[in-house]
Formats: C-alpha cells, structure tokens, sequence
C-alpha cells in the first residue's frame, strides 16, 4: 500500500509558504532566523512575522491554531475535493504539537497579575493538546478520527506515520497531517533553564555549538492511497521508523543506539539501502549531546558520503513542528531540479565527531534526489526517521 503526500501547506520564519521556503533552503546566505529580545538577552528566534488567520471560536483562538489555518490555505482546495469524494467520514486529521495555546495562557496570566482577573478572552481550552485537530476537523467539516500526538520534537513525524496507519488499517480514505508549534516563554525559558538555548544563530555540527534557536511553524499534508492523477512528480511517505530509548527525561542516549534504529526501520520498511538515500535532513539541533550521537548514528547507517544538512539555522528549532516542517524541506527536495537544503554553520567542523558530509550552501546535484530521509529526536528518548521517496 502506497501513502501519497498529495498536497503541502506550510509557513515557517524561512517562508510563508512553500514557494518562499524553498528558496530560502536553496539560497547561498540564510534568513528566517532573527535576533530579538528576550529577559533582557538577545536571542535568535524563528518567528513567523506575517499576520496569521485566527480562529472565530474563542475556545480555539490560539497563535498555534492560527499557524495551523495558515497552511491549511493553500491545500483547503484538494482537502473539500477529498471530502466530496470520500464522504466526511472517511477523512482525518492526525497533528504533531507541544505547545498548544501556552502562550495565551501566559498572556492570560499576565493580566491577571496586572489587573487582578483574567481577561475576557482567555479560554482554559486555548490550551487543550487536541484543540488544533479539533479546529482544523470543523473547519474542513470532516468527521473522520482526528486527534493530536505531542511527544515533544517527535511529534509531527508520528503524526505522518499514524495517518499512514490509518490509510494502512481502511479507517481512512484521506488524513489532513502535519503539526505545528507557536513560539511562547514556556519553551524558551525552559530550554535557556537547560542551558540550551544559543543567542547567535544556532551552529550545528559545529565545534563551536552552543545551543538550540526555538522557533514556531505549522506544517500540513493531505495524505491518501492514491496520487494525484496528471499532476507531475509525486512523493510518498515510503517508510517510519519510531523508536524508545528510556535513557534520560532530556539527552539523548550517547551511543545513538536508538537513532540508529529508528533510520534502519525506516529504509526496511521503504525496501531501501543507505546508498539509495540522496539526500539526509539531520535533527541538527547544534546541542553538543545531540549532534554527537547523530552523526555517530548517521556514520554507521550511511557512512560518510550521503550529502546532509540540518536547516535549523534557518527556521529554529520548531519543536513538535519540526518533524513535519523537515518533511515539508524533504517534499520540497524531492520536488525540485536537484537543489539540496545548505547546512549553514561557522565551518569549524568539531574533530571529534564523524566527518560526515554537510551540504554546502548552493550545492546542486545533476537532479532531484529519489530518495530522502529525515530525522527527528525528542525528550525521553523518543526517536522518528521518515523516508520520502519521488515517483515519476
């Protein structure tokens, strides 16, 4: 059984849709990430900064349901055209995220500190995990299974997987899937209580890493059995692995073990090799614990000749976001005429981790690569690799 991804809608710092994306991925100087105040530091953040569409309800009036009807937008068209087709029943919607309406809540609270109640805004639900699958189902008026998978940095790539599984199980005929996370103290001062928060533009693979820059995105795919019939090049979700490393609340286990895992169930489950892969989108969060154990993994599945890149420097870290923003990078490569994400850093490789090989910012293969893995690695150990593949 084949899982189509048959229409992308995004927006991320680095583009508001995906025509802008991609050519922030392709270009030789990055972008997207900002410096901006923050507690009285600066911090590099990726902030989406057009306005954004928000929800009518005030129930599901959040910074997080507006990134998601954002990229809804441009495949609203092929989702009503599902449903005519399917019936209302038969289409879902599956979402990755972390921080929900946290940041109204913050706002809220903020309020009622000054003036002593909350305002007439605030809605405890805003910040209900399930709010955005709930909103984007009433939107759409789609009455399928439709909930939401929050397993921090892993979470949209599980929710690209569960709506295959879906597919796979005939409990549905078309999934809306993706994920999305909104930018909010909550997260950044967590990190920066970690100690893991840079203030530059993050530097992955780099000797000189020092931290993760936190930014906001939503990410969505209609997914179905079926491509898109006239439409030209189609991709595929051709294989997940997900895997459990139970080695600590917040680093990763040294080795990679786990990782490593997850990338070799995932080229199984395609019926792929390492050397089918052409191209490899790194988790690449430029923390030294995890750019460590990734390229370990990364060097023991693929060696070092697979061209690979982390594009964090150019939309931050998108936490339960992230694993459907770098599917979205993975479609837009696989779709393109052989331009590859840059792996923007200092150049000052760390001699201790394996030489594995990073894409130069600009560098173009003869054409679009068949194959493309990306990776995804969360809080607890909680591991996702998704392999896409191009069909002529």
């Amino acid at each position: 059984m084949s899982f189509y991804l048959n229409a992308l809608g995004v927006v991320c710092a680095a583009g508001h849709d995906a025509d802008s994306l991609a050519q922030s991925l392709w270009a030789t100087t990055p972008g997207g990430v900002q410096p901006e105040p923050w507690r009285g530091r600066t911090l590099h953040l990726g902030r989406v900064r057009q306005p954004l569409p928000l929800p009518d309800a005030t129930a599901q009036r959040s910074r997080n349901n507006a990134l998601l009807l954002s990229a809804l937008q441009p495949i609203r068209a092929a989702v009503d055209a599902a449903r005519e087709r399917f019936g209302p029943l038969r289409v879902a919607v599956v979402l990755g995220t972390s921080t929900s309406g946290v940041g109204e809540s913050e706002a809220a609270w903020a309020h009622h500190r000054e003036h002593g109640e909350l305002p007439a805004w605030h809605d405890v639900r805003q910040q209900e995990i399930g709010s955005g699958a709930s909103l984007l189902a009433a939107e759409l008026g789609v009455l399928g299974p439709a909930y939401v998978i929050s397993t921090a940095c892993s979470s949209s790539s599980k929710a690209l997987a569960s709506a295959a599984r879906l597919l796979q199980a005939g409990l549905a005929d078309a999934v809306v899937c993706g994920g999305a996370d909104s930018l909010c103290d909550f997260t950044v001062a967590g990190f920066a209580s970690l100690e893991a928060v840079s203030d530059a533009r993050c530097n992955p693979l780099s000797a000189n890493r020092c931290g993760i820059n936190i930014g906001e995105a939503g990410a969505l795919f209609l997914m179905t059995r079926e491509r898109n019939v006239g439409a030209g090049p189609a991709v595929r979700l051709a294989g997940w692995g997900e895997t459990s490393d139970a080695h600590h609340i917040s680093a990763p286990e040294p080795s990679g073990r786990g990782a490593e895992a997850a990338m070799r169930a995932a080229l199984a489950m395609a019926g792929l090799t390492p050397a089918d892969i052409g191209y490899l989108n790194l988790h690449g969060t430029a923390t030294p614990h995890n750019d460590a154990m990734e390229s370990e993994a990364v060097a023991r599945v693929f060696g070092l000749d697979t061209p690979c890149s982390s594009t964090k420097p150019l939309t931050g870290h998108t936490l339960g976001a992230a694993g459907a923003l770098e599917a979205a990078i993975a479609w837009l490569t696989l779709l393109g005429d052989g331009g590859l994400p840059g792996h923007h850093f200092d150049g000052e490789r760390d001699a201790a981790l394996p030489a594995i090989r990073l894409v130069t910012p600009g560098e173009r293969l003869a054409a679009a690569p068949r194959a493309v893995l990306s990776n995804s690695f969360a809080f607890g150990g909680s591991n996702a690799a998704l392999v896409l593949i191009r069909e002529d």
